[in-house]
């Protein structure tokens, strides 16, 4: 008899090789393939016929199949492949670009019946009919048109396999469904019952294979009782993973600092100028964590500009005051060297010994440092991952500071953790995270917020700037650096290239120091550069020695130059809302009124225009975070999969968020009073089964 943890090659129509190809979408065991749930469906009791189409219009139609062929398109000489259907009301033309393969398959034949689904519009080089565009499709055969699992109810649509059709996986669930017994129960009773949640078993079948009379709109939206249900399921186990790692966290002894009256004046000579109300209530956040003897872990948010680093660096002092040493991991060469000459000038007064380590250190100066490092002689290092290295060994680590924490995998911020003996952990991003992507990617974290800039920062005036107006763009530059004002120009590429016509920083350096502005100092600055060379430019820029430095997105974080407060960004339309962002929190960190140029290229397309019109409009971190997050998706978001994101069958952390508040708050409620030990005991087995397999989230508390 078949249970949920069988593999999926004993389920009937499976078998060894599809098992081997349903593993490539990470489904192993009978519950992985009962929780790969359609991701549309189909009312097939009625199909839209042809002439009630609208332009616009999303909708799935059954044709039969007249004429079909490759094509080339008249302006533009690309090759589609384009096929006629129609049925008893009407022509419809449905088109693929490269797309070969149909032809050369014979994919379609005359006479054929076909349900096709796709965004419908007017075909412009027709006569009025309709045309689709990479329309979805299967192919009916004669028995399908009188078979109740393919006709005449609600169907699933599923995400094809490869040697796993939509049709065939429709058949393989219906029949698993009819011969798997009763799916047992995984949530706790209480909460099922507080929430009005619906039975484990009748979820996954409704899911499946709706009931007649399931409104096709909560359907597609993911909103009916069904779906709802385990949508909840799996946020409520992700979000009691999360509130476990955080109670097994706060049960570790680990080193208490003390805050003494010295420790509070060294705290105050560190401060360069007076805190805002949002530093000094983070500031109160971190310092209680570092007294207590559970180690802290804390995520510090805060947008570009905020004073983020400098309360690091008072918390740093707290930790070598109490004579332990401190780690700050950073991403990128450019911001470690950023970091350690600002953290030495900040430090100035007090008698602290701070290195850097990074890539490329001769033996000699290396060997100095490790040697520092594991006598206790060096109290704080910065450094890039050259910090996670084996032979990298502390006397007493005692706070570790991680400095844009979404560059970083989890396992890599562990490591840097387990060189000391649980040492207090700060991680830091300037790239604001949406509630419900930090309560996802962060759950195990505590979180403390700076809202507020430093007193005297106007918002960055934000204008997009066209191809032709370039001349009035040099024209202001040249005005505001007679202001004694300095200027950025970031490029996408550092040089030309064939493949792509984008302006790039080497080429545009020679144009603008040559041509356009040959009486200023331009200077240029790339990630190809030697650690030397990049040290010498950002100098000179930062000693105002230099007008116009032209660069990559080398710039993007962490470099600080308050005299700057002009940005040009070449093709704007390249880049992520969030790193736009970013570069853009290079400027306006000075008295003076700051200016962000998105040169636009000739061919942005709508998301382009979307983002430009989003910096237009707001400075506001967290806003822009929301906005990028709705336009590219969770993962995109956050670039890599080492980010720490879990990989969510049912739920979708974008259309989901109310009910992630909830099973959050459910987590907690069951951690903190369980009906019983036996349940909490099985609700936490439960979860143990499937953390690592049903989440991808690496167990490291």
């Amino acid at each position: 008899m078949l249970d949920l943890q069988t593999s999926v090659k004993y389920v009937k129509g499976i078998g060894t090789k599809r098992a081997e190809d349903l593993a490539s979408r990470n489904v192993f065991t009978v519950e992985d393939l009962l929780y790969n749930l359609p991701y549309r469906y189909e009312d097939r009791t009625q199909f839209r016929k042809v002439k009630e189409l609208r332009a616009g219009e999303r909708a799935s139609i059954l044709v039969q199949v007249l004429t079909s062929g490759l094509a080339i398109t008249r302006r533009t000489r690309t090759r589609l492949f384009d096929l006629a259907a129609r049925d008893e009301t009407g022509l419809v033309r449905c088109k693929w670009f490269h797309s070969e393969y149909l032809a050369q398959r014979k994919v379609f034949q005359p006479g054929q019946k076909v349900i096709f689904y796709g965004k419908f519009e007017v075909d412009p080089y027709g006569t009025g009919n309709l045309q689709v565009i990479n329309p979805e499709f299967e192919i009916l055969h004669e028995e399908d048109l009188h078979d109740s699992l393919e006709m005449g109810r609600i169907v699933p649509i599923y995400e094809a396999v490869k040697g796993c059709s939509s049709r065939t996986l429709r058949r393989i669930v219906n029949e698993l469904l009819q011969n798997i017994s009763e799916i047992p129960e995984t949530l706790p009773a209480k909460t099922r019952e507080r929430r009005g949640l619906m039975l484990r078993d009748e979820a996954i079948r409704e899911s499946h294979f709706p009931s007649v009379g399931t409104g096709m709109d909560l359907l597609s939206c993911f909103q009916t009782a069904a779906q709802q249900r385990l949508v909840f399921e799996e946020l409520f186990f992700l979000e009691l993973g999360l509130t476990l790692k955080r109670r097994n966290a706060r049960s570790i002894t680990g080193n208490s600092f003390q805050i003494t009256p010295t420790v509070r004046e060294v705290v105050k000579k560190i401060l360069p100028f007076h805190p805002t109300q949002a530093q000094k209530r983070v500031l109160k956040e971190i310092v209680d964590d570092l007294r207590q003897t559970a180690p802290m872990n804390r995520l510090l948010q805060g947008d570009v500009g905020c004073g983020k680093t400098i309360v690091a660096l008072e918390a740093a002092a707290v930790a070598m005051e109490n004579d332990f040493q401190v780690a700050m991991l950073v991403p990128t060469e450019i911001l470690a060297e950023q970091h350690y000459f600002n953290t030495r000038r900040i430090y100035a007064n007090a008698d602290y010994n701070l290195r850097l380590l990074k890539s490329g250190l001769k033996k000699p100066e290396r060997n100095d440092l490790l040697k520092g490092l594991s006598e206790g002689v060096v109290h704080m290092v910065i450094g890039t991952h050259a910090l996670l290295e084996s032979d990298v060994d502390f006397r007493r680590l005692g706070l570790v500071i991680i400095d844009e924490q979404h560059r970083f995998g989890v396992l890599q911020r562990y490591r840097l953790m387990k060189k000391g003996n649980t040492p207090h952990t700060l991680v830091m991003t300037a790239t604001p995270i949406p509630r419900t992507l930090a309560m996802t990617l962060y759950g195990d974290l505590d979180v403390s917020v700076i809202d507020e800039l430093p007193p005297g920062r106007s918002p960055v005036v934000t204008r997009v700037v066209e191809e032709e107006q370039r001349g009035l763009a040099y024209r202001f530059i040249r005005e505001q650096v007679a202001q004694g004002r300095q200027v950025y120009v970031v490029c996408p590429i550092i040089e030309e290239s064939e493949k792509v016509d984008l302006r790039a920083a080497k080429e545009t350096f020679e144009h603008l120091a040559r041509v356009v502005f040959p009486d200023l100092k331009v200077a240029l600055l790339h990630g190809r550069m030697k650690s030397q060379d990049k040290d010498d430019a950002m100098q000179l820029f930062s000693s105002g020695r230099i007008q116009i430095l032209v660069s990559t997105t080398v710039i993007e974080v962490g470099v600080d130059v308050p005299n700057a407060s002009v940005m040009v960004i070449e093709h704007a339309e390249r880049f992520g809302l969030s790193q736009l962002h970013q570069l853009r929190g290079r400027i306006g960190r000075g008295l003076a009124r700051s200016y962000c140029l998105l040169m636009k290229g000739r061919r942005a397309g709508d998301d382009a225009e979307e983002r430009m019109a989003c910096m237009v409009e707001t400075t506001d971190g967290f806003k822009i975070a929301e906005k990028d997050l709705e336009l590219r998706g969770p993962g995109e978001f956050l670039g890599t999969r080492q980010s720490g994101l879990p990989s969510l069958k049912v739920a979708n952390l974008l259309r989901d968020g109310r009910i992630l508040e909830a099973a959050r708050q459910e987590a907690i409620d069951f951690v903190g009073n369980p009906s019983s030990s036996q349940e909490f005991e099985a609700v936490v087995a439960q979860l143990k089964a499937n953390w690592q397999r049903r989440y991808g989230l690496a167990v490291v508390a």
